[in-house]
């Protein structure tokens, strides 16, 4: 899905699976932002290739970083998968 956003005062286009907008959404809402500001801050410290990539992998460590062990636990991660079943969504 394709969308706008204004980085550094221009209109420019990201196509990202709606998943990771719903999660650059509620990144900006976290961080009392908005997802323009997040775009334009990820391509300010992207050094090579394009700011699409960039923005996946910013989400990815973002949530990644937000990981513990203990909130893996709490959402069953691990035993979901040694069971064979798919982890839960959230609700």
């Amino acid at each position: 899905m394709s969308r706008n956003v204004t980085v550094n005062g221009r209109r420019t286009s990201l196509r990202l699976e709606p998943e990771l907008w719903e999660s650059l959404e509620e990144i900006a809402r976290r961080e009392g932002v908005t997802v323009s500001d997040i775009v334009a801050g990820v391509d300010a410290q992207r050094a090579v290739g394009g700011l699409t990539s960039a923005v996946r992998t910013f989400v990815l460590g973002y949530f990644r970083s937000a990981a513990t062990e203990r909130g893996h636990a709490n959402a069953g991660h691990g035993l979901l998968f040694r069971l064979g079943m798919p982890p839960r969504a959230p609700a």
